[in-house]
């Protein structure tokens, strides 16, 4: 049968053979989950995913959201599937079990989000703001909040959501100009527009909670006078009951490129001056608060890509397999049959490129799910912060870089279908459309890129950047030992060494009077990091296949091995040189970008 979605084995190999999950067992705080507990968890994600999930995907970009006099629909399929979320306890997997959460490892609850994303990921991006906003309540609540709210947050009972963006305050949230006034009873009165709300409306659920972020009257301009207030759409009162309507409204929805199935929608707080919110956190503290969010969104937005990838890859994969189409290049004489495309030349470098970065994204994503579950089971300050470190710099890499790359998979997924990829009768050109939003939300790629510069290579000192080449050179040096693989590794190692000259210019022009040149390059200096990351990982990979190779691996396990060796292999004797000449441009620094004049781009 073949495989949709996810290459079941792949994730099998990367959480059990590549990061060996089931070590985390041995801690309590995972003393459940177990090799039998992992895969279970997986199977069942995997089977709601395709059974229940992947039937509603093209109905759901068909159908899409509508608007009526501030009410919002999603479409009617997604009811059930938000059903089997509550049911399944999905929304809230990694989370305190106090608060209905299932306390399971990051690293196996990526592994069920590869799947929901996969097959639905506008559904999917449903539930993941609600999780974001009963984070925010954990983290910073009081106890009065936490009561109130968390429980029917995680279960999906009430949605949740992330109000930050203003029509003149974007990217540059400091800009924003909703204000909350403290009244009496300790309460704040909001007022205020949002625009770009995912899920802002829906209904899927009956309450909304909304986290917020406003000025308090007289606190100072920019980001360090915002305070994050959590808003219901229907107040909730002491007891827990629903109360009056809380004025929030909905003024519109998007009508988008892609992710039909879920509403982005335009809020107003406060038109009749009857919008209540309670302060969540310290005063002023609003976006550092909100950075907690940020951080898990953006992770999720990589699953949301890896997610299209994947699917347009094993979609690809099963085409090429069954599609015939032209004879055999060495085929003699005209007469020759048509064979399956996958044997012609130009199609298999294609599948192997998809192939790859599928792989690769794959890893990222779980390899940082990782980190946070190494920060959960260590008792080691130090330690702590060191994986921390690892997960701040690898944020922008996984949002923004892997989203790039999945867009690029997408993309050739759609080519390999030809002109029936370009048709609505393939799920092809759905998943290049909604994966394009990944490059956006949760903070652009170029703010990804600034962020890697500006803040994430002077982290700790630098230290979480050299942290990270650290790992990569172990690595490294580890597979130069398996008989076979020693180029690829010394490739790397080269690789490596030059990345590092680039982030020392880098941090060293981001701090000089050419700091504008510095950050016209941070978009390549992603990429390149980006590309380096995902050498590691397929050479990681290539490593564990390499050993179980020799530790007498099945037969039916032969061939997956191999892709893994020829995955590397490809990229880092194909892909990567192109890398060393991208390194090579931006320690060239080359300052074409911030020196041409406004009207040099073009006439008026």
């Amino acid at each position: 049968m073949a495989q949709v979605i996810a290459d079941r084995r792949d994730v099998d190999f990367v959480l059990h053979e590549q990061l060996e999950v089931e070590a985390l067992s041995k801690h309590e705080k995972f003393a459940e989950f177990n090799r039998k507990t992992v895969d279970l968890i997986v199977s069942e994600a995997r089977n709601l995913a395709i059974k229940e999930m992947l039937p509603t995907f093209k109905l759901g970009d068909e159908e899409g959201c509508t608007f009526d006099k501030g009410v919002v629909r999603v479409p009617e399929s997604f009811h059930k599937l938000h059903g089997l979320f509550m049911e399944g306890e999905w929304i809230a997997m990694c989370d305190d079990p106090e608060w209905g959460g299932q306390g399971m490892p990051a690293t196996v609850a990526l592994a069920a989000k590869n799947y929901f994303n996969g097959a639905n990921f506008p559904f999917t991006l449903n539930t993941l703001l609600t999780h974001g906003a009963g984070k925010l309540v954990e983290t910073f609540g009081t106890d009065e909040q936490k009561q109130l709210f968390l429980k029917k947050i995680y279960s999906g009972e009430w949605g949740g959501t992330m109000l930050l963006t203003e029509p003149e305050a974007g990217s540059d949230v400091g800009a924003l100009t909703t204000t909350a006034v403290q009244n009496d009873d300790g309460t704040y009165s909001i007022t205020g527009s949002k625009i770009f709300i995912s899920s802002g409306e829906t209904d899927l659920c009956e309450n909304i909670i909304h986290p917020v972020l406003a000025r308090i009257e007289g606190a100072p301009a920019g980001t360090s006078g915002i305070s994050l207030f959590l808003v219901p759409k229907v107040w909730v009162n002491d007891d827990g009951s629903l109360g009056e309507f809380n004025d929030v409204v909905c003024t519109g929805i998007e009508h988008k490129m892609g992710i039909h199935g879920s509403a982005t929608c335009s809020l107003t707080l406060g038109g009749k001056g009857q919008c209540r919110g309670t302060l969540l956190g310290e005063v002023n503290k609003g976006m550092r608060a909100m950075f907690v969010m940020m951080n898990e969104a953006r992770l999720d937005v990589g699953m949301q890509a890896l997610g299209c990838a994947s699917a347009s890859f094993m979609n690809a994969l099963n085409y090429a397999r069954e599609r015939v189409q032209g004879r055999h290049l060495q085929a003699a004489g005209k007469d020759a049959p048509p064979v399956p495309i996958i044997q012609h030349p130009d199609v298999r470098r294609m599948l192997l490129t998809m192939k790859a970065y599928t792989e690769g994204i794959r890893s990222i994503m779980y390899y940082t799910g990782f980190c946070e579950d190494m920060i959960r089971v260590s008792g080691d300050a130090q330690e702590k912060a060191r994986w921390q470190g690892l997960i701040d710099v690898l944020i922008p890499i996984a949002k923004g870089y892997a989203s790039d790359r999945a867009f690029d998979v997408c993309n050739m997924g759609v080519q390999m279908f030809g002109g029936y990829g370009y048709t609505r009768e393939y799920p092809q050109e759905q998943l290049l459309r909604d994966c394009k939003i990944t490059h956006i939300y949760e903070g652009t790629n170029g703010i990804q890129a600034m962020d890697l510069v500006g803040r994430k290579l002077g982290l700790n000192q630098g230290q979480a950047f050299r942290d990270l080449l650290d790992e990569m050179n172990k690595t490294a040096a580890d597979v130069k030992e398996i008989s076979g693989l020693e180029p690829m590794a010394s490739t790397l190692e080269t690789v490596i060494e030059r990345l590092e000259e680039a982030s020392l210019f880098m941090a060293k022009t981001a701090r000089s009077e050419k700091m504008m040149t510095a950050f016209a390059a941070a978009y390549p200096f992603m990429e390149v990091t980006g590309d380096v990351v995902m050498a590691w990982m397929l050479l990681w990979r290539a490593g564990a296949a390499a050993r179980a190779l020799e530790g007498g691996a099945k037969k039916k396990d032969l061939a997956f091995y191999d892709g893994q060796i020829k995955s590397a292999r490809f990229f880092i004797h194909s892909l990567l040189p192109v890398t060393l000449g991208k390194i090579g441009a931006i320690l060239a620094g080359d300052g074409a970008v911030v020196e041409i004049a406004e009207d040099a781009f073009g006439s008026k």
